[in-house]
Parts: structure tokens; C-alpha cells; sequence
């Protein structure tokens, strides 16, 4: 959220405070460890994060997808409505292809994991999550950056 543009319609707090608010909805989860926490809290920013992108995109109809550009920094471009959709649906891609690479994006990108700590979640060495991370990168620049219709 540090990229964002000043008066942006999601912020930092209300992201963690909307991520708080569903997992403690959640009555059904039997929490392992704190990794198996933090991999959830990923998982829903990612989803908070998705859902506003979908729904400010729908607001703006007939709106078409900017390509995003996905760098070493990983901060959020200005404009991340459209972005965040074409990368959860790229991600969505991925992890039909390899659920692994998909699930160590979403724990770095969406959950600010360290590689140790996406390590530990993944029960993984460290050397994979990197090798997983560069290999994931990659591939969805590519995908981000080819011409798709919609």
C-alpha cells in the first residue's frame, strides 16, 4: 500500500481492519501456527484487495486492463484496480500450472512474507522459495505482459 496515490479508496488500515474482521468471522478454522496464519491473512488481502479492484472496475464500465509491471520493489502502481484484477487472474493462471510458485506470490506480494517466513509456511527450503519466486515472476510478466481480449 506504500505506492499508493494519496486519497486512494483502500487504505493500509482499512485493509488489515477488513482482513481482521474475516478472520475472526472464521469459526470453523483449526489455526496450526502462526504460519498457518499469516498465509491466511494473505490470502484475504488478496481477496479484499481483488474485490475492491473488481468492483471500482465495474463502476467504471467498459474500463479495459492496464498492463502492471512486476519488479523486484513489488509496489502497487498508481492505479491498482485494474492491475490487482489482471494479476489475481494471472495468479489464478499460475496456480493451475504450479500451486506452489502461485501461493509464494500471493504469501510475498499479498502478505509481505520474508523468504524465510514464506519458507516455513510452505514447509520448503529457502533456496526453493527464491527459486519459486524468481521462476513465478517471470512467468507472469510475461502473461501480464502479453495481449489478452477480454
Amino acid at each position: 500500500m506504500a505506492g499508493e496515490r494519496a486519497g486512494h479508496s483502500l487504505q493500509a488500515s482499512a485493509l488489515i481492519n477488513e482482513a481482521y474482521l474475516r478472520l475472526i468471522d472464521v469459526h470453523q478454522v483449526d489455526w496450526q501456527n502462526r504460519n498457518h496464519f499469516l498465509s491466511m491473512a494473505a490470502r484475504l488481502m488478496r481477496r479484499i484487495l481483488v474485490e475492491a479492484a473488481r468492483s471500482k472496475r465495474r463502476q467504471k464500465r467498459g474500463a479495459g486492463a492496464e498492463k502492471i509491471t512486476f519488479d523486484e520493489a513489488l509496489i502497487i502502481p498508481v492505479q491498482p484496480g485494474q492491475n490487482l484484477v489482471a494479476l489475481d487472474d494471472a495468479l489464478e493462471a499460475l496456480a493451475h500450472l504450479d500451486e506452489r510458485k502461485s501461493r509464494v506470490i500471493e504469501l510475498r506480494f499479498f502478505g509481505g512474507l520474508t523468504v524465510e517466513e514464506t519458507a516455513s509456511a510452505l514447509n520448503v527450503s529457502q533456496d526453493t522459495v527464491l527459486r519459486d519466486w524468481r521462476l513465478a515472476k517471470a512467468w507472469l510478466l510475461r502473461e501480464l505482459s502479453s495481449p489478452h481480449e477480454e
